[in-house]
């Protein structure tokens, strides 16, 4: 009994302790601010975080889960903008409001996460530093704790400067690739030969071999191509602001035959487990092309093809495989816009 009594003396004193150190060396809340620098116009970067829809699809918090369930609320972006989340995996649930904006400036967030009443706030100011360079500001103020929670506050700062981090890199992929493609639909010059660099790209995609007979090929580039974006929007869980044009390879000169073996695949920022055997990743290399952007019927582009092997050959160039750039997804009995590629080397 005495022995008892010794041990519970000890742990109320131990308890005291704790809580006394609590009480007086750690704040109930706190209060930090977070630097990063973006290389993207302030207004494209404000877009992604002011429309709730876009900021959890790169945002690590909501993005590095499978489990997270989130309902999104009117008016969807903005002022007023709201979403509710539950993870049952993780157990965690909360709320998340936008309360103010000034466009391309600053937002506030309220966080409720699980049953505290208190929310987090986070106010995140953006300045231009240059027509493409973007400075952003997160000031963070945690909930008030209770004396024997406030341990929490030891590592939230470097919880929500893990989370920042993760979610930066991510946020550059996602405008890379919005900001490729409003490039290159703002440079679109249709039926004019032009050369330019590509940059090494990495495609998830399938090979196929398909009959060159009348539509048949074109149908056939339409199911595989749908059998990739399906498999990486669904399967891998990509949006597609996370990942570029669709893109067919395949040999400059085989228009002539009647059976082309080609490969299709959607450009990702990196390599990922593929569950599917019949999906593979490609990497193409960094290339000078002979470029041309044709709209019409997907036999039409034929004569474009022939154009840009005549001026390679005009220009005594070898070339190797063309490569087929559907700037608006192939779909079935309609036109195709795409950006035809040869590439060329002496």
């Amino acid at each position: 009994m005495r022995f008892i009594k010794i041990i519970a003396v000890i742990i109320l004193f131990l308890v005291g302790a704790y809580a006394l150190s609590m009480y007086y060396f750690v704040d109930e809340s706190k209060n930090f601010q977070i630097e990063k620098e973006i290389d993207y116009p302030v207004d494209k970067v404000f877009s992604q975080f002011n429309n709730l829809q876009n900021f959890t699809r790169w945002n690590n918090f909501f993005k590095s889960s499978q489990s997270i369930d989130i309902d999104y609320y009117t008016p969807y972006e903005g002022q007023g903008s709201a979403i509710s989340y539950t993870d049952p995996k993780n157990d965690t649930d909360g709320e998340m409001f936008i309360r103010y904006e000034n466009p391309n400036k600053t937002l506030r967030y309220q966080l409720f996460e699980d049953k505290n009443e208190n929310p987090t706030l986070v106010d995140v100011k953006f300045k231009a530093l240059s027509a493409n360079k973007t400075k952003i500001t997160w000031y963070v103020h945690t909930p008030k704790l209770s004396v024997f929670r406030r341990v929490q506050n030891f590592w939230t700062e470097d919880r929500f400067v893990e989370n920042i981090d993760k979610s930066m890199a991510t946020l550059r992929n996602v405008l890379g690739n919005k900001v490729e493609k409003d490039n290159q639909l703002a440079a679109i010059k249709y039926d004019s030969l032009m050369v330019e660099n590509e940059e090494e790209k990495l495609l998830l995609g399938i090979n196929v071999s398909a009959s060159n007979k009348k539509d048949a090929l074109y149908r056939n580039i339409v199911m595989n191509y749908n059998k990739v974006y399906n498999y990486v929007t669904m399967d891998l869980g990509k949006k597609d602001d996370e990942f570029g044009y669709p893109m067919l390879m395949t040999d400059a000169d085989n228009y002539k035959d009647k059976e082309i073996s080609y490969f299709i695949g959607i450009p990702l920022s990196k390599k990922m487990g593929v569950t599917d055997n019949n999906f593979s990743f490609r990497t193409v290399n960094p290339s000078q092309n002979y470029v041309m952007y044709y709209k019409g019927t997907y036999a039409g582009r034929v004569k474009a093809i022939q154009q840009l092997i005549q001026k390679a050959k005009k220009d005594e160039m070898r070339f190797g495989d063309v490569q087929q750039t559907f700037i608006e997804r192939p779909m079935e009995d309609q036109d195709v816009n795409i950006k035809l590629s040869l590439t060329v080397f002496k």
